[in-house]
């Protein structure tokens, strides 16, 4: 049995708690937050401790793994601390806000030897494990485009409703906070990405970041592709990652294949996968997470954590690890930066 710390009580806390009750090896020990009746809320709910500290909860024995919920900011900092006490880490989307920030994390679970998952939880839908056998299996031919949206809304009243939310230094705007994960998906799917041409702008609220974010994307293969994220596109409508090769295309939406086509080209037809759709569906407005940040399926969650634990005891890297988390970094980075100059930006393409 393994004993989790969760760090942060907010929003996506819930989350991590909530996939760790249907782990049959896992159990919540403690949580932490700098607000202490928000830990003693959490805890009481959920019965297990409430920590005054992070020193503290990193002190308990019971506490095998910790996941970093605190504003993406700080996620290296008390990542850091975690490790080096000798804890697992499930670090919640992004990495961080910075690339040395997200090296510092990688290198102290290195050094300390424990082992570090970055929340990636669409990876494991089915539609998305489905895609990416199809291109394993060579379904879709030479890789030649892919597309990655992200149209959901925030309401001003969530930015409002932390100080940290919608700044710089601790939050990111929504390429960062809400696109990473098809960010993620992208650059899984379709391998490194070497240049990026990228526009943002604040449209709909008062932040200082920005709510819509649109770039242009070369990978190493030859291929393109382009990546859209915005909170500004009410009422929200759901994530979608749409890829063509030269014999064929597949489109996912929120982690359920909604479209597949395969040209002649592509030999015998690979036959309908997991959450196939047989056309087209309604564009509609989605519900749960592009209206509501609290509305997640658990399930993805509990199975990169049941990842994690496997990887712990097999002595192997987690599916979605540090360097995975760190790529997705790089290209929200990137973006950031092209935005700003109005000049393309190269990548390593590593």
């Amino acid at each position: 049995m393994s004993g989790f710390g969760i760090v942060g009580t907010g929003v996506i806390a819930a989350m991590h708690a909530a996939a760790i009750a249907t782990l049959p090896g896992a159990r919540l020990a403690a949580v932490t937050d700098v607000a202490g009746g928000a830990a003693a809320a959490f805890a009481a709910a959920r019965g297990c401790a409430a920590e005054p500290s992070l020193d503290a909860l990193l002190a308990r024995p019971d506490v095998d793994v910790v996941c970093v919920c605190v504003p993406s900011g700080l996620h290296a900092e008390v990542g850091v601390r975690a490790a080096r006490s000798g804890k697992h880490l499930v670090v919640e989307k992004p990495i961080d806000v910075t690339l040395a920030a997200a090296d510092r994390l990688i290198e102290a679970a290195r050094a300390a030897g424990v082992r570090l998952t970055v929340i990636s939880q669409h990876r494991f839908d089915p539609g998305l494990i489905e895609l990416k056998r199809l291109i394993g299996d060579g379904a879709l031919g030479r890789l030649l485009l892919a597309e990655a949206s992200t149209k959901w809304y925030r309401t001003q009243g969530y930015y409002d409703s932390a100080a940290w939310r919608g700044t710089w230094a601790m939050d990111g705007g929504s390429l960062m906070n809400q696109g990473v994960h098809y960010v993620d998906l992208l650059r899984w799917c379709m391998g490194p990405v070497t240049e990026v041409t990228a526009v943002c702008a604040t449209q709909a609220h008062q932040i200082e970041v920005e709510d819509t974010a649109l770039a242009i994307v070369r990978f190493g293969s030859g291929a393109v592709g382009t990546i859209l994220s915005s909170t500004a596109a009410f009422p929200g409508f759901p994530q979608r990652l749409e890829v063509t090769g030269a014999d064929g295309t597949v489109i996912v939406e929120d982690g359920r294949i909604v479209r597949r086509a395969f040209g002649p080209s592509a030999g015998t037809d690979p036959g309908a996968g997991p959450g196939d759709g047989a056309g087209p569906v309604d564009a509609g407005a989605a519900a749960g997470a592009a209206a509501d940040p609290a509305a997640i399926d658990v399930a993805g969650h509990a199975a990169q954590i049941a990842d994690l634990l496997a990887a712990v005891e097999e002595g192997r890297e987690p599916a979605v690890d540090g360097q995975a988390g760190r790529d997705a970094l790089e290209i929200v980075c990137a973006v950031y930066e092209s935005a700003r100059t109005g000049r393309p930006v190269r990548l390593t393409g590593s």
